[in-house]
């Protein structure tokens, strides 16, 4: 578990559809929504599940971001995805939960830990929060989430499924 992390959009929305928010408790105690990803996801309407966690939820803090440095703006990245980075770049022993690829390698360069969607599912199943980590998956798959079969399937063999 991270002292401290931060998520950005997709992993929030996913999780909310699938009823799974309680698996960002296993990333660390309480989660930063960095202003930026909260405004993003209260765009999609007051009736949207990660809306309603955002605005109920007491351990998802949204969080004012200082300015993104120069070496995260580089990499042109979403505000979301560039909030959640600029946060964890400044704040010691921090995670980031990010599920945007060129945001995940832009985290690896600059040594800040990555955890996404499938990590998380992964986190509970590995610490009994879930029964089988299988249909988790195929449901957010369902729901929209881009997940390959071999990445799945990679995964999931990793989990003894």
């Amino acid at each position: 578990m991270a002292d401290h992390s931060a998520v950005n959009a997709s992993p929030l929305i996913f999780l909310t559809r699938a009823g799974l928010l309680d698996l960002l408790r296993l990333a660390a105690p309480e989660i930063v929504v960095p202003a930026p990803v909260a405004d993003e996801i209260r765009r999609r309407g007051l009736s949207d599940p990660a809306a309603q966690a955002i605005a109920s939820v007491d351990w998802l803090q949204v969080t004012d971001v200082p300015e993104t440095p120069p070496l995260i703006q580089a990499w042109d990245l979403g505000p979301g995805e560039s909030a959640v980075l600029s946060w964890c770049s400044r704040t010691q022993g921090a995670e980031a939960i990010i599920d945007d690829l060129a945001a995940r390698r832009c985290a690896d360069t600059l040594g800040i830990p990555v955890r996404g969607t499938l990590g998380l599912v992964l986190l509970g199943k590995k610490h009994g929060r879930l029964a089988a980590a299988r249909p988790v998956l195929e449901s957010l798959r369902g729901a929209g989430m881009y997940l390959s079969s071999s990445v799945m399937n990679r995964a999931l063999r990793m989990v003894g499924e």
